[in-house]
C-alpha cells in the first residue's frame, strides 16, 4: 500500500516527473510486486513442499529473481543519478534527461527479465534435493555468473559512486542544499537495502543453513516496505501527495498541476 502511494504520487503529479523520481517510481513498482511474492513464499515455507507444479515453480523463480535484481539495478541507477547531480551539477540537466532515464529503466527491467528467464529455463541450472521442491539452488557455473552479475558488479558500482559523491560533497563542489538532502535520503535507502541484501546473498551462495537463508530472504522482502517510510521522513512532498490522494483530491480538475513544493 505504501509503495502504491509512491507510484500514484509520482505518476499523477507533473512536478514530480523528474529523472530521479522516475527511478524511485521503478523501485517502488519492484517493491510493491514483492508483496505478491510473499504469500507464495510463505506457503512454500509452511507446507515444506511445492504443490504448484514445475511450470509455476519456474515462473515463481523468474518473478522473484526479477524483482530482486531489478531492485538492485534501480539502486545502481539511483547511485549514478546522485553521483552526476552531486559531482557534475552543471552537466546534470544535459546528461540526465527524463527520456534517457525511462529508456535506461526499461533496459534494466528487460535485462533482469531475460537473465532470470535464462536461469529458470536452463535444465542444468537447478538441482532438486527431493520431489516436490522448488529450490533457489543453481549449479556452480550459474552461481559464479549470478555472483558477478547480480551481486559484485552492481554493489561495487553503488559503493564506488557513493564514495566519490561523498568526496565531492567534502570538497564543496555541491552548491545546492536540495541535492545534498536528496543524496542523503537516497543514500540511506541504498545503505539499508545493501545491509539487507549482502548477508542474504553471502548465505544463499554458500552451504550455510537454509533456515538462516530463509530468514534473511524475509528481511529482504520486508525491506521493500521500508523505503516509503524513508520518503515520508525526508520528503515533504510525499506527505503532501499522500494527503491529496487519501482525501481523493487527485480526482479534482487539474489536480496533477498542483505545486506540491509550495508551503500551505
Amino acid at each position: 500500500f505504501l509503495n502504491l502511494l509512491v507510484i500514484i504520487s509520482i505518476s499523477h503529479f507533473k512536478k514530480l516527473h523528474t529523472p530521479t523520481n522516475l527511478i524511485i517510481l521503478s523501485l517502488a513498482v519492484a517493491d510493491m510486486l514483492v508483496g505478491f511474492v510473499m504469500p507464495i513464499e510463505a506457503t512454500r515455507l509452511i507446507e515444506m513442499c511445492w504443490h504448484f507444479g514445475d511450470t509455476f515453480c519456474g515462473v515463481f523463480l523468474v518473478i522473484t529473481g526479477l524483482l530482486i535484481s531489478a531492485s538492485l539495478y534501480n539502486l545502481t541507477l539511483i547511485a549514478v543519478d546522485r553521483y552526476v547531480a552531486v559531482c557534475h551539477p552543471l552537466l546534470y540537466q544535459q546528461k540526465i534527461t527524463t527520456t534517457k532515464t525511462l529508456i535506461i529503466i526499461c533496459i534494466c527491467w528487460m535485462w533482469s527479465s531475460a537473465y532470470n528467464i535464462s536461469f529458470a529455463t536452463d535444465p542444468s541450472s537447478r538441482t532438486h534435493g527431493c520431489y516436490g521442491e522448488c529450490p533457489f539452488m543453481a549449479n556452480s557455473a550459474w552461481n559464479m555468473t549470478d555472483l558477478f552479475l547480480s551481486f559484485l558488479f552492481p554493489c561495487t558500482v553503488i559503493i564506488i559512486l557513493y564514495l566519490k559523491g561523498g568526496k565531492c560533497v567534502n570538497e564543496g563542489s555541491m552548491r545546492r542544499k536540495s541535492e545534498s538532502k536528496a543524496a542523503l535520503t537516497l543514500g540511506i535507502i541504498v545503505t539499508v537495502h545493501l545491509l539487507c541484501w549482502i548477508p542474504f546473498y553471502i548465505y544463499s551462495i554458500s552451504a550455510a543453513s537454509s533456515t538462516i537463508t530463509n530468514v534473511l530472504l524475509w528481511v529482504l522482502y520486508i525491506n521493500s516496505g521500508l523505503n516509503p517510510m524513508v520518503y515520508a521522513l525526508f520528503y515533504p512532498w510525499f506527505k503532501k501527495t499522500v494527503k491529496l490522494i487519501l482525501t481523493l483530491k487527485i480526482f479534482q480538475p487539474a489536480s496533477s498541476l498542483v505545486n506540491i513544493f509550495t508551503e500551505h
